[in-house]
């Protein structure tokens, strides 16, 4: 049975599992996790009676679990996803969805080289910024787009770590750990705040958008063991500092560990970043012995309101922590969904807002809920 604390279901949607969602105008938007489900559209009006308009779909040997909308283009990613149609090719799906029962395909803007793809990403209207595979480096890179004619989209600037670009010269110094991997920028204002998987993070100037520079960087592993996911910053002020949130995911571990945490960071002086508080839900980690990977932290919402943050917490669903004292954020709401039938747990894998407030929580293995709360 669902538990809730300072949270009430509105709906529930039955649909394939995703990796993301996102919401523009009361229109829904779900990225899939498997093909041949791509991404399907909602309209969320009635937020108590969801009504499906539209169902892309992907060939087999790719996936687009990734989705982000704004003024009317909705862009989704291509990645390999195990075998099969080769010659799809990876990169990003660019539409027009003024008539969201109708998206109407603009561009498709391929990767350099036949596999590999786009992973996460993030959009404001003009630019996305990205992290896909390219010919001749290793791992994902930072490349940002412009898409001010989202027909013809313009590839703007790159940046990597010093090594990664092997077929440039570089030298490659990770034979013996992870290789590098870009797993999403962030932007606020003219910062690019970048999550690196194992490589920790970076924040990136880019007052020229054509010239990314490195400002500072900061990586947790291998002391800790788990993957860098999103670097959120948080808008404004919390008691007089800038703070961004650090999301650890509860996979890829190291070696075997407690569940994952998210980290909060102090970056009023970013040219060094200082971890100043954590938070875990609470009775997930009673003794500090390793537990199985997806128990823990996934991903904050990119997408809120006010001081308190929704995030999607693998096993224990939805967590509300109010970090308006970032030294000591608190939970302050919790919604845990029903097991999606055929599954031992549930397993939230990404969460939003919309305008009115309500929170979107999708599975990545089956169904979306859409939840309301007292404390947002």
């Amino acid at each position: 049975m669902a538990r809730a604390f300072n949270t009430q279901l509105v709906s529930h949607i039955d649909c394939p599992g995703g990796g993301q969602v996102w919401v523009e105008k009361n229109i829904l938007y779900v990225s899939h996790m498997r093909p041949p489900d791509g991404t399907s559209i909602y309209d969320v009006s009635d937020p108590r009676r969801p009504r499906l308009l539209h169902k892309m779909e992907i060939p087999l040997g790719w996936h687009s679990h990734k989705v982000r909308v704004q003024d009317d283009i909705m862009i989704v990613n291509y990645e390999k996803f195990r075998t099969g149609a080769d010659e799809f090719g990876g990169g990003l799906g660019i539409f027009d969805v003024a008539d969201p029962e109708r998206p109407r395909l603009l561009n498709k803007w391929r990767v350099k080289g036949k596999q590999g793809g786009v992973h996460r990403f993030s959009y404001d209207g003009r630019y996305a910024y990205i992290s896909p595979t390219e010919e001749g480096y290793i791992g994902n890179i930072v490349k940002i787009l412009d898409l001010a004619d989202p027909v013809r989209p313009e590839e703007v600037s790159s940046w990597w770590i010093p090594g990664q670009h092997v077929a440039g010269g570089e030298s490659y110094p990770w034979d013996d750990y992870v290789k590098p991997r870009c797993h999403h920028p962030l932007r606020m204002g003219d910062r690019l705040y970048v999550s690196y998987w194992h490589h920790g993070f970076f924040i990136l100037d880019i007052s020229d958008i054509r010239k990314p520079t490195l400002i500072s960087g900061m990586n947790s592993s291998p002391a800790h063991p788990h993957p860098t996911h999103t670097a959120l910053p948080i808008p404004g002020l919390l008691r007089g500092r800038r703070i961004m949130a650090v999301s650890d995911e509860d996979v890829a571990k190291l070696y075997p560990a407690p569940p994952a945490f998210s980290w909060f960071y102090d970056i009023t002086d970013e040219r060094q970043p200082m971890p100043i508080s954590t938070f875990q839900v609470e009775g997930i980690d009673p003794d500090g012995r390793p537990q199985e990977p997806m128990t823990g932290c996934h991903q904050p919402a990119e997408k809120f309101f006010g001081h308190v943050l929704p995030y999607a917490w693998f096993a224990q669903g939805l967590r509300l922590v109010d970090i308006s004292n970032p030294f000591a954020p608190k939970e302050v709401g919790f919604y845990e969904p029903d097991v999606p039938a055929g599954y031992e747990r549930v397993s939230s894998n990404d969460v939003t807002m919309d305008e009115r407030g309500l929170i979107y929580l999708l599975d990545r293995q089956q169904g979306l809920d859409i939840i309301q709360s007292n404390v947002l």
